[in-house]
């Protein structure tokens, strides 16, 4: 019986040194968790045996059970590089249709040749779907989804209004003849003027110029110090004002030399002798200001030229408002010059937050939200089952798979530009190996009596 219990150390103790050696060799592995040797002690006895006097058969490897203590941060210039601080787990799949879920705590991450998010594994990261806000409409499990990072933000939009807030100087002087002698190419022909970036259907940009002119009190119709006259322009084109219904204002037409037809008709802004917006022409009630249709002489590359472009300048006949223009006596400022078209968007940078919200900019300007990282927890991490590349499954021990959201619950946060190193203490490792031989060669040297025993007893005659 005594070998058998010097054979049971021998065994034990090469399974401590396994495990050292396991936790040392994986000191620099991503996400890796320390694994300890657990042993209990071997009692057999009959029903009528002497209790009291039992020695023992020897030792049993109970269990190797992994440490999840928090492993050190380090931090990284890689977006995609993922570190959880606190509880949690990573879930991947390894196809894009798959079931089969594997847990890390791994956060090495990158993008593959189709734009999905995965590990150096080939599995692809799980992700709730989030809604334009950035919220979560689902944090369930089976609602995740293989994260994919769009490289564009989508088919261009064309613009279809302008929102322009200014404000008119009231001391400029009014230029003498206007509107017909309104010229483009002739700064002494307007007071002041300013530009936007506009998008036609195919996403192409295209310069809309805003001429403003102080409009003649003896020329106005019906007479008055406080109007200005507007006159578009689309790439140095310049281009008919009118409202919706295709109805411009004939007594704004312009005669003189201008770059396009050889009449343009602009619209009018007036204001009141406190400086408030008060109206303009073609009016609020048929739309406001609207240019004609483009035209294939502007839009030469294919794209729709029946596009027109409002101009909002947020007139409100209830009195001042902080959105429209003002005619004050002070410089000529443009406070708002906004346009609702946009280019194709193409893919700048990934911001990761530290509820796992990822969130994509893109070089027309926009940003959206695409995915949340799904974390998910269990009842007994230790109960986990190993599966190797710093990944488990969910076992009976460990209980059900409970998924939710980065910083809520007993959830822990996401770093971004991070990554978990392992857990495991290299001095203390070497300490336990030292250990581990040393109680390795106290069983051989017991092995060593037990056989010396044999022998004598042997040689008794």
């Amino acid at each position: 019986m005594s070998f058998n219990i010097a054979l049971s150390g021998l065994n034990a103790a090469q399974k401590d040194l396994d495990v050292t050696s396991n936790n040392i060799a994986n000191v620099n592995t991503t996400g890796f968790k320390e694994s300890r040797a657990e042993f209990v002690d071997v009692y057999a006895s009959s029903l009528l045996a002497a209790g009291k006097t039992k020695v023992g058969d020897g030792v049993l490897t109970a269990d190797v059970a992994q440490q999840f203590q928090q492993g050190s941060i380090q931090f990284t210039n890689n977006a995609l590089d993922l570190a959880i601080t606190g509880n949690g787990f990573f879930a991947t799949v390894p196809e894009l249709d798959s079931l089969e879920t594997s847990y890390t705590r791994a956060g090495q991450f990158k993008l593959n040749d189709s734009n999905f998010v995965v590990n150096s594994g080939g599995g692809y990261l799980l992700g709730f779907p989030v809604n334009s806000d950035g919220s979560s409409s689902s944090v369930s499990l089976s609602t995740a989804e293989p994260v994919l990072i769009p490289t564009s933000s989508g088919a261009p939009t064309q613009t279809s209004e302008v929102d322009i807030r200014m404000n008119l100087p009231a001391g400029d002087s009014y230029i003498s003849g206007s509107p017909g002698n309104f010229d483009n190419e002739d700064a002494l022909t307007y007071n002041h003027s300013t530009s936007v970036t506009t998008f036609d259907s195919l996403g192409d940009s295209h310069i809309m110029t805003y001429y403003f002119v102080k409009e003649d009190p003896t020329a106005a119709a019906p007479s008055g110090s406080n109007k200005w006259l507007i006159f578009a322009a689309v790439d140095s084109t310049m281009i008919d004002l009118a409202d919706p219904n295709g109805n411009a204002v004939a007594d704004l037409r312009v005669g003189g030399a201008v770059s396009g037809p050889s009449t343009v008709i602009g619209g009018r802004l007036e204001f009141d002798s406190s400086g408030d917006f008060i109206a303009q022409y073609p009016d609020a009630a048929s739309g406001g200001f609207r240019t004609v249709a483009l035209g294939s002489a502007i839009l030469s590359n294919g794209a729709d030229d029946t596009q027109t472009i409002a101009i909002d300048f947020n007139l409100d006949a209830t009195g001042p408002n902080s959105n429209e223009p003002t005619q004050f006596a002070s410089n000529f400022e443009v406070t708002a010059l906004e346009q609702d078209g946009l280019a194709v968007g193409r893919l700048t940078g990934i911001d990761i937050g530290a509820d796992g919200l990822i969130r994509a900019t893109y070089s027309n300007g926009t940003s959206e939200p695409l995915s949340r990282i799904a974390l998910v927890n269990f009842a007994n991490e230790q109960g986990l089952t190993q599966i190797g590349n710093s990944a488990w499954k969910e076992s009976i021990s460990s209980g059900e798979a409970l998924a939710g959201e980065g910083g809520s619950g007993t959830f822990g946060t996401i770093n971004s530009s991070a990554l978990e190193q392992s857990n495991v203490n290299l001095t203390a490792e070497l300490i336990d190996l030292i250990s581990a031989q040393r109680n390795f060669q106290a069983n051989s040297r017991a092995l060593e009596v037990d056989n010396q025993l044999n022998q004598t007893i042997l040689q008794i005659r």
